[in-house]
């Protein structure tokens, strides 16, 4: 099992992923949202001259902000700075598109576009557009860009459709944190099933399943909702409740279980804002920090349904059994503020019992 961190971009804070790479994480994947965060390719350029072993790229970047031979010459710029240590992962973007008031890429749309991404990761020719106009990377050397060194393609998804996209176009699948085995060898038929029905066959020993999360290690005794585990994993719970907001809002799709008893007074909050600004305050503090208003919202059951909290030896129980199930990484992502004093409690704790 790899741990990786996830990093919300920010061109200022290149040491946070140069101590990811000294402390031993195997990926820094660096988030893509343009109106949240700095722009992930400048703050991944950064990061290339700065390491020599992480492997770095895009966690995710967005399809729909970002047409296939954008994303595509971006990251192999970044594969001509660290080559070899270079990978894509994409998604469709629920928070970047959402946070514009705009949907996420539909899934028909998603499909085209992995297909048209995929050769061009590899310095082939691809069909772009409705009109399906061949294009390729006409000056692919000289060092503009690097294909000859592989860039896998690690594709999000969140539910049965996106997942078979995942197994029939990509290299690996980014995921949210299942519960566990069970529910990722669940999740491992859904790709195999993607793949299948394109006449693929997964290679699970190739796959790169990754999970994005928070983790916290408890110390003896102390509550699973706790001020300090709020401090370092707070921003990651309430971005999984934005995320059913969403799901909420533009569905009607109820929350889980753990929201219930959250839930009424919640969407009270939310809207109490012009329904024509509230996709701007949705989001507000996304994976960075809690806003004082949201912080009673910050139930145990809200905090574990999205993080991973217990002891070092439950956290190591956890991840051998999730490893056991097929998952291959977990990357995590604690509150901005606390994010150095996470890194290294893991790293000591955790990374080197898995």
């Amino acid at each position: 099992m790899d741990i990786g961190v996830c990093v919300a971009s920010h061109v200022g804070d290149i040491d946070y992923v140069v101590r990811a790479e000294e402390l031993g994480y195997s990926h820094a994947w660096l988030a893509d949202s343009q109106m949240l965060w700095s722009d992930c390719y400048a703050a991944l350029a950064l990061a290339a001259v700065r390491t020599s072993r992480i492997r770095l790229g895009t966690g995710v970047a967005v399809t729909g902000t970002r047409p296939a031979p954008v994303n595509a010459a971006a990251i192999a710029t970044i594969n001509a700075l660290a080559p070899g240590r270079t990978f894509c992962g994409v998604g469709a973007g629920n928070t970047a598109m959402r946070v514009m008031g705009q949907p996420p890429q539909r899934i028909a749309d998603y499909d085209a576009y992995l297909r048209e991404l995929k050769p061009l990761l590899r310095g082939g020719e691809a069909l772009h557009g409705a009109a399906g106009v061949p294009i390729r990377h006409i000056m692919p050397d000289k060092g503009f860009v690097n294909f000859a060194d592989e860039i896998p393609l690690y594709v999000s998804g969140f539910g049965p459709r996106s997942l078979a996209l995942a197994g029939k176009h990509g290299d690996g699948a980014v995921l949210t944190a299942p519960r566990d085995g069970a529910v990722m060898a669940n999740i491992w038929r859904m790709l195999e099933s993607g793949a299948q029905a394109h006449g693929r066959r997964l290679d699970r020993e190739r796959f790169h399943a990754a999970a994005l999360t928070a983790m916290v290690v408890l110390a003896d005794g102390e509550a699973a909702d706790s001020e300090r585990v709020k401090s370092q994993c707070g921003a990651m719970a309430m971005a999984a409740v934005h995320y059913a907001y969403d799901q909420f809002r533009n569905f009607g799709r109820p929350p889980q279980n753990a929201l219930a008893g959250i839930w009424d007074d919640y969407t009270k909050l939310l809207e109490s804002y012009p329904a024509e600004r509230r996709h701007q305050r949705i989001h507000g503090g996304h994976n960075c920090w809690v806003l004082e208003e949201e912080k009673r919202f910050l139930t145990p059951e809200v905090l574990g349904a999205a993080c991973m909290i217990g002891t070092a030896d439950q956290l190591i129980e956890r991840l051998h059994g999730l490893a056991a199930g097929g998952l291959n990484q977990v990357m995590i992502l604690p509150d901005f503020a606390t994010r150095f004093e996470v890194l290294e409690e893991v790293a000591a704790k955790v990374l080197p019992h898995v």
